[in-house]
């Protein structure tokens, strides 16, 4: 049974914008922070952002500020993150995931479940 679903990525320029989304079941999107995470070759999987329910609240990783924008739609049980001036260490498997305790935010991998399958972005230099 899937429970989240990610999609946007793609092969972008350095420099270059993208989208992704991240559409999940109600159950485990209500009243849960949601997350993004990327995983790159040979290296551990590592946050990227995250947001509260009520998107008063969020965090991003230093290697994104300023550059990456987490958002949230609750009525379409979704998680969205723009992506601006990629770089090509930017490239990466990014997943959602959803926070194990409702209404808890954080910015540790164990902190999330519910994990999607991932969409591949890839930044050329």
């Amino acid at each position: 049974q899937v429970q989240l679903v990610e999609s946007g990525g793609g092969l972008v320029q350095a420099g270059g914008s993208l989208r992704l989304s991240c559409a999940a079941s109600e159950r485990v999107f209500s009243w849960h922070a949601m997350g993004w995470f990327r995983q790159a070759p040979r290296k551990e999987r590592e946050f990227v952002a995250a947001i509260t329910w009520s998107s008063t609240t969020t965090y991003y990783a230093d290697s994104v500020k300023g550059r990456f924008t987490i958002s949230r739609n609750n009525a379409k049980n979704s998680v969205y993150l723009q992506m601006t001036s990629l770089k090509p260490e930017d490239t990466a498997i990014y997943y959602c995931a959803a926070s194990v305790v409702p209404l808890r935010i954080g910015t540790r991998e164990n902190e999330y479940a519910n994990w999607g399958q991932g969409t591949q972005v890839t930044v050329s230099s």
